[in-house]
């Protein structure tokens, strides 16, 4: 199984599908996600403060003077956890494998136009997400044009 992500279409919109498989339990892997010292260091715009209950909030701060929330649509620790940003939807889940456990992360959005780009943009926060899973300090590659082409290429 590859790092990228694929295209694929749901109710008429544009859902980007990672997968990613660790050598850990769904439950290590989970902190990863819904502890917001790790949260931030990986998720774009993250704040920390994060209400992990249905219906509650992720706050965001775009670094431009913009701040939005989220809110949490589905919340099953150490599996799942979904949230509404806007007019995305962002859908974690976390399975038990006899390795350890496969991440699937969706993206359902609007701008089929900007589907390479946003490809890209998960493709390097969950390669640092990676890294603090696997236990090492994050480092951000600097391949976001290599992989815009390379999703270029996928999906057009």
């Amino acid at each position: 199984m590859s790092n990228y992500g694929s295209l694929e279409e749901k109710e008429g919109r544009p859902v980007l599908v990672f997968q990613r498989n660790y050598p850990f339990s769904p439950e290590n892997v989970f902190r990863f996600i819904t502890d917001p010292d790790y949260f931030t260091q990986w998720y774009p715009f993250a704040t920390g403060e994060m209400d992990l209950t249905v219906g509650g909030k992720i706050k965001f701060d775009d670094g431009e003077g913009s701040l939005y929330e989220a809110v949490i649509t589905e919340f099953h620790s150490p599996h799942a956890i979904s949230f509404q940003e806007i007019d995305d939807l962002l859908e974690i889940r976390i399975d038990a494998t006899e390795q350890g456990s496969t991440l699937t992360f969706r993206h359902t959005f609007d701008d089929r136009e900007m589907a390479i780009y946003t490809a890209a943009g998960w493709h390097r926060c969950l390669d640092a997400l990676g890294q603090l899973i696997n236990g090492r300090a994050v480092e951000w590659t600097d391949n976001a044009l290599e992989l815009r082409e390379f999703y270029k290429k996928k999906f057009m």
